[in-house]
């Protein structure tokens, strides 16, 4: 593995030890050239997935891309990082079990939507109003009105 601080190509690793409920491996690696000390992360990758976007571009997955946008919509919110971790391994686990290689990025937004869903709805209508291209304010109440259940009426 390359040093990310100097190139150096001959690294060490330090410790290793499982990662996001032992979907993947933290290692720690130290560069005997510059001292520099990171860690890197190994997971299964059981098929290289290619999304589809709307405009018809291809493009291959990238995980961490899928990660930010996520960790965006949780930013400020009470949720413990390691549910994050888990919540987007599940993802891709998902994606990756789909059986097919070519993956709509409708089909990522509303897997990544049912989600946040049940983890956390500020989350939800954050991620949602991106995904789904708000541009009012009127949207947004359009959307949460339907998150809410319908309330009885009160009118005898």
């Amino acid at each position: 593995m390359r040093c990310p601080f100097c190139g150096n190509i001959d690294t060490q690793v330090k410790d290793s030890r499982p990662a996001e409920d032992h979907v993947a491996i933290r290692r720690r690696r130290f560069c005997p050239a510059c001292g520099g000390r990171f860690t890197t992360y190994e997971r299964v990758q059981l098929r290289d997935l290619v999304v589809i976007k709307s405009n018809g571009k291809r493009e291959d997955f990238d995980r961490d891309k899928l990660e930010r946008s996520i960790r965006i919509s949780m930013q400020k919110r009470p949720i413990d990082p390691e549910r994050i971790d888990q919540m987007i391994s599940g993802i891709v686990r998902r994606l990756e079990s789909m059986g097919e290689t070519d993956i709509p990025s409708s089909r990522i937004g509303e897997i990544v939507m049912e989600a946040l869903a049940r983890i956390d709805t500020v989350a939800y209508v954050r991620f949602a109003s991106v995904y789904k291209n708000f541009q009012a304010a009127d949207d947004f109440e359009d959307f949460v009105h339907e998150l809410r259940p319908p309330q009885p009426s009160t009118e005898e």
